[in-house]
């Protein structure tokens, strides 16, 4: 009898990990790789999290970022995430990389900080403006990444398709590399400021954030939500000395619809109310604030976060 006790026992352990016990004290933070910013600020925020809040665990795990975060959180081998909200958007509304294959098992708590979609160009090159790129050659980013889709969506709002372009597909390091060589015109990167690709090709040439007009940057914002307006200072490169104004997507924190709401509220109310300690543990950590926290967010919050916003007033 007491064999047959244990057997059961076992057999509903196994069942409980395999469907996700969603408590306080066992939470997945889905980052990024080890190299980027998204897992070494995961493991700031939830280490001030078990700290700061009663009996929670939070483990930050590396993964290959966005599109994967929403996709284990999906599967219940995440509770939480970080990911672009540009990203969410599409998982949310199966476009792009989810096309006919949405995802809706997650609400947003926060956007943290922006990244900015930088187009890099010569300072004394032949792209000037928007309307100069037109036939040039220029670097879209890596296949099917963001980046790519944020290329897409900055020609498109001036009437320009690949067809338009000499479109190459490559990463950060290839579009420095090639830029560099003189062999395309100007590429994208969506990434925080400063990012070391642009920081190399800096190094070497004078160059220059490709502006965009308050008339087209308000056309861009409206036809994709997702989209801020953002600035890139003036000498955020060497060699850069204009600054820049420019869209951005959202770095931005998700839970799984089935994380318990008092759960998501504690982790939102230790976002914004940690006596400076997530600004100290990571330099984007300075640039979460209550005053931007809705900023960009095209998908449902999840009700423990609209609780907080509620609570603070900017959530009627």
């Amino acid at each position: 009898m007491k064999k047959s006790l244990l057997i059961v026992l076992a057999l509903m352990c196994v069942l409980t990990v395999s469907i996700g016990v969603y408590s306080a004290s066992d939470l997945v933070l889905a980052t990024g790789g080890t190299a980027g910013t998204y897992y070494p600020l995961g493991g700031a925020i939830a280490n001030i999290a078990n700290k700061r809040i009663a009996k929670m665990n939070i483990a930050a795990q590396s993964t290959g970022a966005s599109a994967e975060n929403i996709r284990l959180i999906n599967k219940g081998e995440a509770d939480l995430a970080l990911v672009q909200n540009d990203v969410s958007d599409y998982a949310f509304n199966g476009t792009e990389s989810f096309q006919g294959k949405p995802i809706k098992t997650f609400g947003a708590i926060a956007s943290l900080y922006p990244e900015v979609i930088q187009f890099v160009v010569r300072a004394d090159g032949p792209i000037k403006t928007w309307e100069d790129v037109r036939g040039k050659r220029i670097s879209v980013g890596a296949p099917g990444s963001g980046t790519e889709a944020n290329a897409r969506q900055l020609l498109d709002v001036y009437g320009m398709t690949y067809a338009d372009v000499e479109e190459q597909f490559l990463s950060f390091a290839e579009s420095a590399n090639q830029f560099k060589d003189g062999h395309i015109d100007g590429f994208f990167v969506t990434a925080g400021v400063p990012n070391p690709g642009i920081t190399d090709v800096s190094t070497q040439h004078k160059i220059k954030i490709l502006t965009m007009p308050a008339n087209k940057m308000k056309q861009l914002t409206t036809k994709y939500p997702f989209l801020v307006a953002a600035t890139v200072p003036a000498n955020s490169y060497l060699n850069q000395t204009e600054a820049a104004s420019t869209p951005a997507v959202m770095a931005i924190l998700i839970a799984g619809n089935a994380v318990p709401e008092a759960d998501v509220y504690q982790i939102t109310k230790v976002l914004f109310e940690n006596d400076g300690e997530l600004a100290k543990a990571h330099a984007k950590g300075a640039e979460i604030k209550l005053a931007t926290a809705l900023n960009g967010l095209s998908t449902p919050l999840h009700p423990g976060a609209a609780k907080y916003y509620r609570e603070k007033g900017i959530l009627k």
